[in-house]
């Protein structure tokens, strides 16, 4: 069930001003008012375990919710001038090299979730759009993601998004690269060159400015809607981790001395499902706990990267001998990453 407190395109408009100011009062006034509540109201002693894990759920959970209702209006009404139709017409034609920097590119600000990969390769395909192309298209999309983006800079700042997005183009756009080189066209299934899509793909629309302020508040509906409760659950997780896990065991773990923790990470979070709403928080606790920087994000980028749902649904249009070269390309590719930021900070 969805309440809408905003009643016509007025109000849809006047929805970012509204919580603009209020994002900035909570964010000002949130670590007062959580020391209140659980040290003052729930009688919490400061240190112990459950009254570090509750302080820090109380303090995330509304911070990170309303950047991330701020930052999706905004982003909603950018992606309306990115239909999937657009972008597959601005890759046609393109080739090597130049052709994996654009799909890359694209792929950050272009719709895109599982469900949606199997209509935009067949479209990539019908279009001529080189294999290795598509490629850099389908890793950059859901990698360099819009809510992934928004909760690290809320946990921490522009430096970290900044490594986030350039380490995520630089995979997309080499593994795609070196998937064209391979010329591994023979391992697609051959009932996709057979399939005339034709306009399958999002038609393009014409929309003035008010309908792109309806779409972005469309996307604030939708996206939230469905994200809250993994942005709840990552929390709640890094809640008890910040709480309970000692500090020492995760440096062990995921640190810099174990030459192990990279590829480590980047296997456990391979299989593992979760969106970026999930999963940031508890990479926001395992940094604090003592993983180091490299190793943590490489950890982020394969769970994200890589997710279990996608290449099932892959699999309908990829032979199993071009998943698992996907696989292995983009996830050594994660490693290369998490090594040299190990290295560099």
């Amino acid at each position: 069930m969805t309440i809408d407190f905003f009643k016509g395109n007025k109000g849809k408009i006047f929805l970012p001003l509204v919580l603009l100011p209020v994002w900035f009062l909570l964010y000002h006034f949130l670590q007062p008012l959580t020391d209140w509540l659980v040290f003052s109201v729930f009688g919490m002693t400061k240190g112990q375990h459950l009254a570090e894990a509750l302080w820090f759920f109380i303090f995330e959970f509304p911070k990170v919710m309303l950047l991330l209702t701020l930052i999706i209006f905004f982003i909603g009404i950018i992606r309306t001038y990115f239909t999937p139709e657009r972008t597959r017409k601005a890759l046609e034609g393109k080739k090597t090299f130049t052709g994996n920097v654009m799909a890359a590119l694209l792929g950050i600000v272009t719709p895109f979730c599982s469900c949606s990969a199997i209509p935009l390769f067949l479209g990539f395909v019908e279009a001529g759009v080189p294999l290795g192309v598509t490629f850099s298209f389908l890793i950059s999309s859901p990698m360099i993601n819009e809510v992934a983006i928004i909760l690290l800079y809320g946990m921490f700042g522009w430096k970290v998004v900044l490594i986030y997005i350039g380490t995520g183009l630089a995979i997309a756009i080499l593994a795609g690269w070196i998937i064209g080189l391979l010329k591994l066209e023979h391992w697609v299934e051959d009932w996709v060159y057979k399939t005339k899509v034709g306009q399958n793909l999002m038609e393009e629309e014409k929309l003035n400015f008010s309908d792109r302020i309806k779409f972005g508040y469309e996307a604030v509906r939708d996206i939230v809607g469905k994200v809250w409760i993994y942005v709840a659950l990552g929390i709640a997780v890094g809640a008890g981790a910040h709480g309970y896990v000692p500090q020492e065991f995760m440096a062990a773990l995921m640190g810099k001395s174990a030459w192990y923790s990279v590829p480590l990470s980047v296997l456990i979070g391979i299989p593992l499902y979760s969106n970026a709403a999930g999963i940031v928080p508890i990479v926001a606790v395992l940094i604090e706990k003592g993983a180091s920087l490299g190793t943590a994000l490489a950890f982020m980028m394969a769970v994200i990267g890589l997710s279990l749902p996608e290449m099932v649904i892959l699999r309908k249009v990829l032979k199993l001998p071009l998943i698992f070269t996907f696989i292995g390309i983009v996830g050594t590719g994660i490693m290369i990453v998490g090594f040299l930021f190990n290295w560099i900070f």
